[in-house]
Order: C-alpha cells, then sequence, then structure tokens
C-alpha cells in the first residue's frame, strides 16, 4: 500500500524488453534507503517488486497485465517517474490510501493556469468515470490529488507549487498517457451492491 505522497523523481536507465514483458532498470536515491529485494516501490502509481539492487538503481519485473493497463510499456530511457516506497505503520498517511494496482489510463487534455495553481484536465473512457466524484481522491501516475470537477468526459484537478516541483505530472505535455487509480472504496460499495447469491438469486 502506498499514500499517494511522492518521495522522489527517478529515472529509467534501461529497458530490456522481452516478448509480453519488460525488465526496467531505474536510477534513483531516497527510494534505495533502507530497501531490499522483494520490496514494493510505486513507479508512475505501479506497485512493482524489486528484484535487483544497486547502489543508484533497481530492477523491476513488468508482466504483460500491466503493460496492457498503465503507461509502463510507452516509456523509454532517459524518461523522469514518479516513485514512492511501500507504506510504513510509522508514516504519515498524508495523502490516500493506494494499492498500485492501475484501473487504466487517461489522456492529459488540457492546462490552466490561475496564479499559483495549475489546472489539469484528464480525459478517460465513461467506464472507469463512474469511479470519479467531485472532492474525491485519485492517484494519477501515483499522485494522491483531489477531484476539483468531473464531467461526462473528463475530470480537473488543480496541482499547487509543491507538488508540480516534487513530481512530472506538469512536465507532461498535452495528449500524454497517465496512469489513474482510483479509490477502492467505490468499487467495493460497487460489488457489493451488485453481488448476487448464486443460492438466491431473486433480487429486492
Amino acid at each position: 500500500m502506498f499514500t499517494g505522497i511522492i518521495e522522489e523523481i527517478g529515472k529509467i536507465k534501461g529497458i530490456k524488453k522481452g516478448e509480453n514483458s519488460s525488465v526496467l532498470t531505474i536510477e534513483a536515491k531516497n527510494v534505495l534507503d533502507g530497501t531490499i529485494i522483494g520490496d514494493s516501490i510505486s513507479v508512475n502509481g505501479v506497485c512493482l517488486t524489486v528484484t535487483d539492487l544497486l547502489s543508484t538503481t533497481f530492477q523491476v519485473d513488468v508482466m504483460a497485465e500491466t503493460l496492457n493497463r498503465s503507461n509502463i510499456g510507452q516509456l523509454i530511457p532517459g524518461q523522469e517517474l514518479n516513485l514512492e516506497r511501500a507504506l510504513t505503520m510509522e508514516k504519515r498517511l498524508g495523502g490516500h490510501i493506494v494499492s498500485g494496482h492501475i484501473d487504466g489510463t487517461g489522456t492529459i487534455q488540457n492546462y490552466r493556469e490561475d496564479d499559483n495553481t495549475v489546472w489539469v484536465t484528464i480525459a478517460t473512457s465513461p467506464d472507469l468515470l463512474r469511479y470519479v466524484i467531485e472532492k474525491g481522491s485519485i492517484a494519477i501516475d501515483g499522485i494522491s490529488l483531489t477531484v476539483a470537477g468531473v464531467d461526462e468526459s473528463s475530470f480537473e484537478v488543480a496541482i499547487i507549487p509543491h507538488t508540480a516541483e516534487k513530481t512530472i505530472l506538469l512536465k507532461k505535455e498535452v495528449g500524454d498517457t497517465v496512469n489513474l487509480e482510483y479509490d477502492m472504496i467505490g468499487k467495493y460499495v460497487e460489488k457489493l451492491l451488485g453481488f448476487v447469491n448464486p443460492s438466491n438469486p431473486t433480487k429486492s
């Protein structure tokens, strides 16, 4: 589990592509402190397991499911990444509970400056937007953010200077893809409300 509070901006050092998978070598510093092989690190919001570790880099395996659901497959050497180590019981939950399991992707539609804030509009599909509510939480490339507005085709978030400095979101261009993870509470509620007991299929 993660908080969505990005600890460091890392960089892709190398990519080894398999037929339906990849091995990423990521350059980092802060997130390596205390990390051991087998630990989880959020990479652009994707929970990945550390498989190899050196003084300035770590490696992760990326399976086909992750490549299909996220923007990880679009990464190139030299590209920057949002990184966060897994949550510990001693750490303040400054964002919201983030699992690192991506629901889908969105596309940056527009940037709009407003004094010290940058408003970002992100378009995504209706089947994913049903989980987005105004003032609710969402993780964008692993960043815990609050939804400021939502319509039938997109939603909007506001980026303060600190978030702009500590993450890669505003370094992306209009049309770029971002990873999206919605608040898991809504998905659990939907599942429970739609559940039909096979032994008693009658609905109220």
